[in-house]
């Protein structure tokens, strides 16, 4: 018999309840183009490259009205928004704003988990500046980055990263959300599923065919019925369905991979379609190593096939992988290798790994954080 994941909020301890704030940048680098060349404000704008096979890195929240997305093929956005005006991406500057807010993160606390460019943890529970709550310094942080760098940002409050993230969403843009002790459970009730992290468009489907369509639809099936359905899914969908989350802010975390996939919107089987696909996966993926810096030997090729069996293939060289022609030369070999499929795949994704500087990394979900002084409020 399965034994049961614990029902109840383990992110308090003997000493308090952590407070975790989420940031988020608003549009991050559509946001940047539009500040540094005026007459592009108000207008539909992506970050990307505009050829045949180019995609776009980033939206405006005036394109997004349109239904265009990151990771979207460039040719489709322009057939949702005919007007929509491309900017080619500068990763130095974006890179540059970057480190401003990370120096506006580490004025309030030196506990910052860095997610991108443009996104963080912060754990505050230690409140280094006297400021006296959570809430307060997240306000801060945010008029701050406003100050110093002319652009939003959102961010949520809450007492474990889970939270924390699904907060920095819900009053976006330019938004605050603070979900506080004992609100967890009802919070994420109240949720479609596909508004957890991790849960795609095709995994909300299978989740609505077992009647899910809400957390609090998920917290009624137990551990058994998720594993039996999910695989190694399942842990994650049990805690998140009852606001749990065991993990610590870890400042400075080394990167372990850079990678990206695709779930497509019909399965795929043919050669052709597949090698168009992985085209489009390997310049979503270039275009992620370059703006994290990050040099590795190993790259990845993962497939899901449409029975939800997974499927990875890897290569791995001597010394760091040169350019993005040995990448894609890497990737378009790891999938020859496996063509033809014997069955059509629903998920395709790259991953290069083996990073320089990478150290190994300790399992962060087996307990809670401990808290470094009594409450903050938040």
């Amino acid at each position: 018999m399965d034994s049961p994941l614990p029902d109840l909020e383990p992110d308090r301890t003997a000493t308090g309840i952590r407070k975790i704030i989420h940031v988020d940048m608003d549009a991050f680098f559509a946001s940047v183009e539009q500040r540094d060349d005026p007459s592009l404000r108000g207008l539909p704008v992506a970050v990307g490259g505009s050829s045949g096979r180019g995609v776009v890195a980033a939206a405006s929240y005036e394109a997004r009205k349109f239904g265009v997305r990151s990771a979207m093929p460039s040719a489709r956005a322009v057939q949702l928004c005919p007007d929509l005006i491309f900017r080619k991406p500068r990763f130095d500057i974006y890179k540059g704003v970057s480190q401003q807010i990370r120096n506006v993160f580490l004025h309030f606390t030196p506990h910052v988990e860095p997610l991108s460019l443009d996104e963080a943890y912060l754990d505050v529970t230690d409140d280094v500046r006297g400021i006296g709550s959570a809430t307060r310094i997240a306000e801060l942080i945010r008029q701050r980055i406003r100050a110093e760098t002319g652009l939003t940002a959102s961010a949520g409050v809450s007492y474990n990263k889970f939270l924390a993230k699904i907060a920095s969403d819900q009053n976006k843009p330019d938004g605050l959300c603070v979900i506080r002790p004992g609100e967890g459970a009802a919070f994420v009730a109240s949720l479609p599923v596909r508004r957890f992290h991790g849960i795609g468009p095709r995994g909300a489907e299978k989740m609505a065919r077992f009647g899910i369509e809400t957390g609090a639809d998920l917290r009624t099936k137990d551990l058994a019925f998720l594993r039996a359905n999910f695989g190694s899914f399942a842990d994650y969908l049990y805690r998140a369905a009852r606001a749990i989350d065991l993990r610590q802010v870890k400042a400075d975390r080394p990167r372990k991979s850079v990678g990206g996939e695709r779930t497509f919107e019909r399965d795929i089987s043919s050669g052709a379609a597949l090698r168009e696909t992985l085209e489009r996966i390997i310049e979503i993926v270039w275009e992620r190593i370059e703006r994290s810096g990050a040099k590795g030997r190993t790259v990845t090729l993962k497939m899901k096939f449409n029975d939800f069996t997974p499927c990875t293939r890897a290569k791995s060289l001597a010394r760091p992988i040169a350019d993005r022609c040995e990448f894609a030369t890497l990737s378009r070999e790891l999938l020859d290798a496996q063509l033809p499929l014997p069955k059509p795949i629903r998920l395709m994704g790259l991953t290069l790994s083996a990073l320089e500087g990478e150290e190994p990394d300790e399992s962060e979900a087996h307990a809670p954080a401990a808290v470094l002084q009594a409450e903050l409020p938040f």
